[in-house]
């Protein structure tokens, strides 16, 4: 075997999650990965419904069908890049001890970016694809490399050794992409009906930060709302309020959320979207691929600012319906 078969075959087996057994959850999963035939995510959902609080996590995945390892330049490297390594495993200590939901993706993002639109998409990667200017508005992101389908890093370049048709776009949009944002969707419905109000947490990881001037420490925890376009000022505040309770945080820089604050997120609504960048070295070890000792401690400040949160928007739930009566 090959150095490279060698190193893709590692990867393929570390793609199985070791789903927890959540105590007061079912789990459900749905789309498709095509080419693989797995599903393309999970939903783990308690039991009795406790807290109107979503959690997702869209770059989870670790799914990775083995037609798409042997087109990726360098599998072993660039996936993991792409990967909010192990992110998941954090998600799932949180959601038990919340009762948060927790929708977790399966399909990897390499083969689709679901915090990207599906018109983000770099067209000159797919085969017969169609003529429109690289410079639209509909493909900012991919302008960067990182559209709907990443086909470049900035470290290490190219991702592919081939370009993508137009049939496989297609049928990842409609089995993966498409399926995931409806059932966040229907979710949050549901939870806005009950409650009179929701909150989505978008889950990620970051690679560590540079320590800017006059800072004591780069920030361990990035919160992005949009800058106010997808959820309250008062959660945003009240959030950023928690988390700093435990270690330093940024607002909105670098990272203000993407497609999924901007799909899902509607504060008039009373449906609020945050999401949430972790510090890969908060929670894993030296090498940033395998969880580090650490990672239970930060899954429970994660699920004290959770728990807070959820007061505060079952809270705002009640008084807007008490207000509408």
């Amino acid at each position: 075997m090959t150095s490279k078969m060698a190193r893709d075959t590692d990867l393929a087996a570390s793609a199985q999650r070791p789903l927890r057994a959540l105590r007061g959850f079912v789990c459900e999963q749905g789309g498709v990965v095509p080419q693989d035939g797995g599903a393309a995510f999970t939903l783990l959902r308690p039991v009795t419904a406790s807290v109107p609080v979503l959690i997702s996590v869209p770059h989870a995945g670790r799914q990775y069908p083995a037609a798409i390892l042997q087109q990726m330049r360098r599998p072993a490297t660039d996936a993991l890049m792409l990967e909010d390594r192990l992110i998941d495993s954090v998600a799932q200590e949180v959601a038990e001890a919340t009762g948060a939901t927790l929708l977790l993706a399966e399909a990897p993002r390499a083969m689709i970016d679901l915090n990207r639109s599906p018109d983000d998409v770099d067209w000159e990667m797919v085969e017969r694809g169609k003529k429109a200017p690289l410079h639209s508005a509909r493909n900012h992101r991919a302008r960067s490399g990182l559209g709907l389908v990443p086909r470049r890093l900035a470290r290490t370049g190219e991702i592919w050794t081939t370009r993508l048709s137009a049939e496989e776009l297609a049928m990842r949009i409609a089995q993966i992409h498409t399926p995931y944002h409806s059932v966040l969707g229907r979710l949050l419905a549901d939870m806005h009906t009950g409650w009179g109000a929701a909150l989505l947490i978008d889950l990620h990881s970051m690679p560590p930060l540079g320590q800017q001037s006059g800072q004591l420490a780069p920030a361990g925890y990035v919160l992005g709302d949009r800058f106010g376009a997808s959820c309250a000022a008062a959660i945003s505040s009240f959030a950023l309020q928690q988390l700093e309770k435990f270690r330093r945080v940024a607002h909105n820089l670098p990272y203000a959320g993407g497609y999924v604050l901007d799909r899902h997120g509607q504060p008039r609504r009373n449906i609020h979207a945050l999401q949430l960048e972790v510090c890969r070295s908060l929670y894993l070890d030296a090498s940033m691929t395998n969880l580090g000792a650490r990672h239970s401690a930060v899954a429970r400040e994660l699920a004290a600012v959770i728990s807070a949160l959820a007061a505060e928007v079952e809270w705002l739930g009640r008084s807007q319906v008490q207000a509408a009566e």
